[in-house]
């Protein structure tokens, strides 16, 4: 990994308006389990598949179940930003990052500090009233038993995309913005199989495109520079300058 991430280093020095795309490989190390791997979440056996449980129609016919699952596996409150989360930080505050924009719901870059960041899938900090469209934070959540209510008596549905839900279209059109803007785009931490997110870096047509991740990816061939490994491994090694 050091010769890339000399590499790495010499494209971040060169960019002006870099950008992040991140998925679930960025926050394993800060505990929370990714999606895909042989210990990701999809390859354990439940009841119902998680891509079920995690659907609209779902969450609508057996909320009970669904905020169980939600509840103990996509829920990790004691999680901490890792060395990624954090040098990301330093390059926005060094005016080099332009934006975030992570397939993450655990709202771990915010938490590093980040203030550009387009969450494409939500955040399970963020809660609504389904009947009264009152705003709760995430103990609404971990406070409750069964399905969480309002003082209306509405359910309390967290602010993440579902399987079947649509993105928010205002996060969708910063991001592409961002992205088509960009000078540098760092991939990582993501398979690139969940659409639509994953067809957003088509609209990168910029000098350096970066891909960081185990496993290889779709965008592999057309990247400048490919690292195989994990992002805070890499991404903790850069001097932001």
């Amino acid at each position: 990994m050091t010769h890339n991430v000399k590499t790495l280093q010499e494209i971040i020095d060169k960019g002006r308006r870099i950008v992040f795309f991140g998925g679930a490989g960025v926050s394993t190390e800060s505990g929370i389990p990714d999606f895909r791997s042989a210990d990701g979440l999809y390859n354990q056996k439940y009841a119902y598949p998680p891509e079920v449980i995690l659907s609209d129609t779902f969450f609508y016919s057996k909320p009970e179940e669904f905020f169980k699952f939600y509840r103990e596996k996509m829920i990790f409150p004691n999680a901490r930003p890792n060395a990624a989360h954090k040098k990301l930080f330093e390059l926005e505050q060094a005016g080099k990052l332009r934006g975030i924009v992570t397939q993450n719901i655990d709202g771990l870059h915010r938490m590093a500090g980040n203030r550009l960041v387009y969450e494409l899938h939500g955040t399970i900090y963020e809660n609504t009233c389904l009947n009264c469209g009152r705003k709760y934070g995430l103990d609404a959540i971990m406070n409750s038993e069964g399905v969480p209510r309002c003082e209306c008596g509405g359910v309390i549905k967290p602010d993440v995309v579902l399987y079947g839900e649509s993105l928010d279209k205002y996060t969708i059109m910063g991001a592409c913005r961002e992205i088509s803007q960009a000078d540098v785009l760092i991939v990582a931490g993501t398979s690139l199989a969940v659409q639509p997110a994953a067809s957003f870096i088509d609209y990168f047509g910029g000098r350096e495109l970066v891909v960081i991740n185990p496993d290889a990816t779709s965008a592999d061939e057309r990247a400048t520079l490919v690292i195989r490994g994990r992002v805070g491994e890499a991404m903790e090694k850069i001097v932001v300058r």
